[in-house]
């Protein structure tokens, strides 16, 4: 279950600025297949994730991990996700935050609310369409290490427990089928 008061105490780590800076010069077009075929994935294994959205179902969110040389524009329909050096102006709501904290929110590791009074996550524009998407998103109970590793096909299996082990130093462990260690 997403249970956000799971979430190891203490701030989440974030990447270290000299890392991130190594980062800048690499393509963004690389990530940018991988991440849209995760969304593909989370999609096609939950197709009522963007109805939860109503009204909202054509906003287009910016994401900017504040802690990354890049950012992320999502949109729900057609469900889209574009990784951009910055974000771009005439978004309906912007929302930043270290990447571990974005990762900890998208699995529900996260009060959402207390990182906002923190001023760890500040969320610009329109925040019902925020609401909308977070809510869509507790909806489907994601578990990035599963989406992933869908991606490796025969070598899911292997690619899964690493993945769970990166997340279980960066935002705790999910729950989602793992033994308490």
């Amino acid at each position: 279950m997403n249970d956000p008061s799971a979430a190891s105490p203490g701030p989440l780590p974030t990447i270290p600025p000299l890392v991130a800076l190594a980062m800048r010069p690499l393509p963004l077009l690389p990530l940018q297949l991988v991440l849209a075929g995760v969304l593909q994935g989370i999609h096609r294994r939950n197709p009522a994730i963007f109805d939860r959205l109503g009204d909202h179902a054509r906003a287009r969110f910016g994401i900017k991990p504040i802690d990354l040389p890049f950012a992320f524009v999502v949109e729900a329909r057609p469900p889209r996700l574009s990784v951009v050096r910055d974000l771009p102006r005439g978004l309906d709501a912007r929302i930043s935050a270290s990447l571990a904290n974005l990762l900890a929110l998208l699995e529900g590791k996260v009060d959402g609310d207390a990182l906002m009074f923190s001023r760890e996550l500040v969320v610009e524009g329109d925040v019902e369409a925020v609401l909308a998407l977070r809510n869509a998103i507790d909806d489907a109970q994601l578990d990035l290490a599963e989406e992933l590793s869908s991606l490796f096909g025969p070598l899911g299996a292997p690619a899964r427990r690493a993945f769970e082990a990166a997340r279980g130093r960066v935002i705790g462990s999910s729950g989602h089928g793992e033994q308490s260690r």
